[in-house]
Order: C-alpha cells, then sequence, then structure tokens
C-alpha cells in the first residue's frame, strides 16, 4: 500500500459475500493490506441494521442520564467484565491518569449446560430500561455474525483454510462496550483525555459509528491521523491478539480519542465490539508469519492468560 494514503480506505463486505471473483479478490486485497499498513478499515454493506445501532444508543444514552446512585448499583464485577464501569476507572496502559468516560459491558449468554457458562460473567441488566437486554443482546449477535464475515476475508488474506480465525472465536468471550464521554469538567486533570492513547486487547474490534469526532489513529509516519465513519458505516481496527498470531504483520495500532477542541463540549457516545477468542485458545504464531525475515517474536500463551494480563495492566483487574 503506497506510503501516499491519507485516508484509511472503505470496503463494502457485500463483495465478499455475493460479489463476482474479481470483486472478491479485490475485497480480500484491500480489506487484508489496510488492517497490514493503518491497522485499520472502514466497512459498509456490512448487514448491521441501522434502526439497532440508533435504538442501541439511545437506550444506553437513556442509561448514561440516570443518577450516579443508580448506575453504581450495577457496577458489581470487579474487573469490569460486565455492567456498568464507572468514570475513570480505566486507564491505558502505562498511564496513571484514567481516561473521561464511564461504559457499559454486554458479553456473550450462554445456556447454563454450557462448558464455559460458569466461567464468563453473567450479563447485568438495568431494570430501568428493560428493553435493553433484547437491544443489545441483538446488537451483539448482529456485530458478531459481521465479524465472523470479515474474520473469513481476513483468512483468504493469509491463504489459510476457511475458518482459521473465525474457529477462535467460536462461543469466545467477546464484548460489547457502550462508551458514555461526558462533557468536559473544568475540574478534571489537565493531563486527562477521553481515551489516552491505547491498543485493544483482542483479535478484532467492529466499531459502530459513534456520535461525534475524535477517533484518531498513530501512522506508522507517527502523525496523528482522524478516523471518520459516516453514517452507517462500520471502523475496524486490529488489537494485540491478531498482532500476536500474525507475529506483526497486522500490527495492533495506537489510537486514541481526543478531547474536543472546537468549541462543542458535548457528550459523545460510542459502541465498540471487541472480538475475543475463547479463554483456553492458544495464540501462537500462524507459520505462514514465521520466516527467517519475520521470526517468531512471542511465545504461545492462552487468550485467557494474555486478557488477565492486559486488564491489570489497564487497572480493571487487580493483583
Amino acid at each position: 500500500m503506497s506510503d501516499t494514503l491519507k485516508k484509511v480506505p472503505l470496503v463494502n463486505l457485500e463483495h465478499f459475500v455475493r460479489g463476482t471473483p474479481a470483486e472478491r479478490a479485490r475485497f480480500v486485497a484491500t480489506y487484508g493490506e489496510s488492517l497490514r499498513w493503518f491497522g485499520f478499515v472502514r466497512v459498509e454493506g456490512h448487514g448491521v441494521e441501522s434502526g439497532l445501532v440508533r435504538r442501541s444508543f439511545e437506550l444506553f444514552q437513556e442509561f448514561f442520564a440516570l443518577g450516579l446512585e443508580t448506575k453504581k448499583r450495577y457496577e458489581v464485577d470487579r474487573a469490569g467484565q460486565r455492567g456498568y464501569v464507572s468514570f475513570g476507572k480505566e486507564h491505558a496502559k502505562n498511564q496513571a491518569v484514567g481516561d473521561l468516560k464511564e461504559f457499559w459491558h454486554v458479553g456473550r449468554e450462554l445456556p447454563p449446560s454450557h462448558g464455559l457458562a460458569s466461567v464468563y460473567p453473567a450479563n447485568v441488566w438495568p431494570a430501568e430500561l428493560p428493553e435493553l437486554k433484547s437491544v443489545a443482546l441483538g446488537l451483539f449477535d448482529a456485530l458478531e455474525r459481521c465479524a465472523n464475515v470479515l474474520l473469513e476475508a481476513l483468512a483468504a488474506y493469509f491463504q489459510l483454510e476457511p475458518g482459521a480465525f473465525r474457529h477462535m472465536t467460536k462461543d469466545g468471550n467477546s464484548i460489547l462496550r457502550a462508551i458514555h464521554y461526558p462533557p468536559l469538567s473544568a475540574h478534571q486533570d489537565p493531563r486527562a483525555v477521553r481515551a489516552a492513547a491505547h491498543e485493544d486487547i483482542n483479535l478484532i474490534t467492529l466499531l459502530c459509528e459513534a456520535t461525534a469526532s475524535g477517533l484518531e489513529l498513530l501512522t506508522r509516519e507517527g502523525e496523528w491521523l482522524a478516523v471518520e465513519s459516516l453514517e452507517g458505516q462500520i471502523v475496524t481496527d486490529a488489537g494485540d491478539m491478531l498482532a500476536r498470531v500474525t507475529n506483526e504483520l497486522i500490527p495492533s495500532t495506537t489510537h486514541r480519542v481526543v478531547n474536543p477542541t472546537d468549541g462543542a463540549n458535548a457528550s459523545r457516545f460510542s459502541l465498540p465490539f471487541f472480538v475475543h477468542p475463547a479463554p483456553d485458545v492458544v495464540l501462537d504464531c500462524l507459520p505462514c508469519c514465521d520466516t527467517p525475515d519475520n521470526p517468531r517474536r512471542y511465545p504461545p500463551l492462552t487468550a485467557q492468560q494474555f486478557l488477565e494480563q492486559r486488564l491489570r495492566e489497564i487497572g480493571l483487574l487487580k493483583g
């Protein structure tokens, strides 16, 4: 990919799913090269209904508008993996100051007989918003279907067997996060930003269009590049786990959400979906990514081991 390219490419997932062989090949090449160059790609034609996204935003905005005492009743998970996480609790790796955000986590729901039902924390649902459960789980499922197709395209890019990535996320510990960045306060720490520079933990992230701008990625030239998505688009980025299994051929790109500078000091809401493997999946370098020019960089470890390590680094898991 040309080093003069200064805008994250846009691809249409319909070209991979229902396109001609030539359209499918172009999608795979553009998608893979964009992830390799930027760690990011914008996606349209993804099949996630815009009405479902809008209703999810509406309901989560209603939740975050509740009083703090009410919201704190739903902060029950010690590692913040489910339910509410209060303002400033999470910080970026190697950062001492908390991010200027509060958020809510929705995880996978499994039947009691499932082997992972006792491993994953139970979801928490606010009594004040009875509709939220069905809407949030519907969005979770829709984003996961989209993620599975994108993972198939990634397997095609590396000329791997179908399912090479998708099998890692079957019944995985994926998370839908609803984030509220409140208006800035005159009393906040001057070092604090809405989301300090960081990399995602997981394989890939699907980010529905946010309600305001602010997302930026760090380019290979060391410059910050705004990542804007229009209504109906999804931004996808690669996380630490994908960088690990691809031996950094696809980087986990540093990104941030900056404080507003245009005078519009208003709330910002976003809905990222973090695609995680199942806990016992071993994160190991793909054979095709271990070459004399790029020898294996990391020892194998399980997804659960890696997740717990990262949760400690960002302040959500203690000890």
